[in-house]
């Protein structure tokens, strides 16, 4: 395909039912006294506006940065049980994860959560043998019934004929188990719709620049639009402060004098292109108790992730050249020198974990979610991951029910709610892409590449965006030879997703970035089409 053709005269008009303008949203938060207001739109600010709105409560959430914008978009991608917990005898942790996990793949999310097989290899000399690893895995298994077949151990050749990348030297077995994967911008992106189709009213790109206080009580805040730097408030009877790193900074706005309740352990991750077919993960042991992974994701591999203590400016977190070492020698336990070269590396991100206070290591820091309610009456929440999102949102929901003041009396109890609530776009995203392919209109053929990657993140509502380019068949055209995107979905990112800057949509609509296609004509034609809204 040749990039130069007419895309930048494209998706001049918002389709229909797109969103409403920031404008228009503004006028909404500011003219009006909400239930709830959010501040945070990472993995916890997302879950709990959403049930908050499927509970009947009036809400509203803002975002100082993009959805999940932060840390949220820059985990491991991994929806999993947690098979390092066993090791501490959270038995009953690694079974709730397990629960949430397959409810996930199976009923909330099955378009965008993917069953992911594990290799655990074990080599001579290793931190753990193969007869511990093989009753691990089983053990692991059976606290999620079997569902993921049976936690067992295979030959180094069977292995290596799966994944012609793993080292073999000294490898005496294999151990093998089940989890899942996902894209964790696109699950917030639909979160984030849930919430709205729900009723609540969201805003990012908005700044918290101040609280409101009502005889000492915080009622509200104070906002910067950052687009074009209008200033306007919410007005809330309860405001939950879940801005993850930022936590602390916002409890500060509560009570100058707020002690530290978190620590941040710095996670770095790699992307490079795959020179070989994987057909497992695989997590390999460093120590007695950390873990690597070399994960086959979006078509690339993801390898990661460190585990450090972080001091500074949230806003600045990166991946150094140290990590980046770091990872690739780690990820030479166990993958062959070839598939490491630093030719085939994309891109590398970094996010922050939000820990617990206290003493020791941030790696032995216990990874639990914790609420609490400062002076002026704000609820902060900090801690939390993908696999438990959903209980995370109920928990604080739980926890909402019984403050004074009657604050949810009128809303559905959490406990009536349907807990299976499903995602928008779910779909058997097999059946979404066959679809994609046979209805077509006369003379417009859809890549198989492409229909694949638009029913594995949109599901559903890949045909929406299918309607785009029976629109204007040019919108069909891939953004970047090298990737599957097709400049519909920017259209569709633009006018149905939020999608403010290039970054929004190169990052975190699409995995443009990720993958090392966002070159400076990429991103000048996104930036193009971001500018054609009305």
């Amino acid at each position: 395909m040749n990039t130069s053709q007419s895309v930048p005269t494209l998706g001049t008009h918002p389709t229909a039912g797109s969103n409403p303008g920031r404008a228009e949203t503004r006028e909404l938060l500011a003219n009006a006294t909400y239930d709830l207001l959010v501040i945070g739109g990472g993995i916890l600010g997302t879950s709990v506006a959403w049930h908050a709105a499927q509970s009947g409560l009036r809400v509203a959430m803002v975002d100082a940065g993009d959805f999940a914008g932060a840390t949220s978009s820059a985990s491991s991608k991994l929806v999993h049980g947690g098979l390092r917990y066993l090791q501490t005898g959270a038995v009953k942790l690694v079974a709730e994860n397990h629960h949430e996990r397959r409810v996930l793949a199976k009923d909330v999310a099955p378009h965008l959560v993917n069953p992911l097989t594990f290799y655990l290899p074990v080599y001579k000399g290793g931190p753990h043998g193969a007869t511990k690893l093989g009753a691990g895995v089983f053990a692991y298994s059976a606290l999620s019934a079997f569902g993921d077949g049976v936690g067992r151990v295979i030959s180094p050749a069977k292995a290596a004929a799966d994944n012609p990348a793993l080292r073999t030297d000294n490898l005496k077995a294999v151990a093998v188990y089940g989890d899942h994967q996902m894209n964790d911008s696109r699950m917030a992106v639909m979160t984030v719709r849930a919430a709205v189709e729900s009723g609540a009213v969201v805003l990012n790109h908005a700044e918290v620049t101040g609280l409101r206080f009502t005889r000492g009580r915080v009622t509200g805040a104070e906002l910067k639009d950052r687009t074009d730097g209008t200033e306007f408030g919410v007005d809330a009877r309860l405001v939950l402060n879940a801005t993850g790193p930022w936590v602390d900074h916002l409890r500060r706005m509560e009570d100058s004098g707020a002690a530290p309740s978190i620590r941040l352990s710095k996670g770095a991750h790699l992307v490079l292109k795959r020179k070989s077919p994987w057909r497992a993960a695989m997590a390999t042991p460093i120590d007695k108790y950390r873990i690597t992974f070399a994960l086959p994701w979006e078509d690339q591999l993801l390898l990661g992730t460190t585990d450090e203590e972080y001091t500074g400016d949230p806003a600045d977190v990166r991946a150094t050249e140290a990590d980046i070492q770091q990872i690739l020698d780690e990820a030479a336990f166990s993958v062959r020198d070839a598939d490491l070269n630093r030719d085939l590396m994309t891109y590398a991100f970094a996010g922050l974990r939000v820990l617990p206070g206290g003493p020791g290591g941030v790696e032995s820091a216990k990874r639990e979610t914790v609420v609490t309610e400062g002076k002026g009456g704000m609820l902060s929440v900090a801690g939390g991951k993908w696999t438990t999102y959903r209980h995370i949102g109920r928990t604080v929901m739980n926890k909402l029910e019984k403050l004074p003041g009657g604050l949810v009396e009128d809303s559905v109890p959490v406990k009536e709610l349907v807990r299976r609530t499903p995602l928008p776009g779910i779909a058997n995203p097999n059946a979404v892409a066959h679809r994609l392919l046979v209805d077509r209109e006369p003379g417009v053929r859809m890549d198989p590449l492409t229909a694949r990657q638009l029913a594995t993140h949109y599901g559903s509502l890949s045909f929406d965006i299918a309607r785009l380019v029976n629109e204007d068949p040019a919108l069909g055209e891939r953004i970047h030879p090298d990737g599957p995107e097709i400049w519909a979905q920017v259209v569709y990112a633009r006018d149905h997703e939020w999608a403010e800057t290039v970054d929004d949509v190169a990052r975190r609509r699409t995995t443009l970035t990720i993958r090392g296609l966002d070159t400076d004509e990429v991103r000048s034609r996104i930036e193009d089409l971001l500018g054609k809204r009305d």
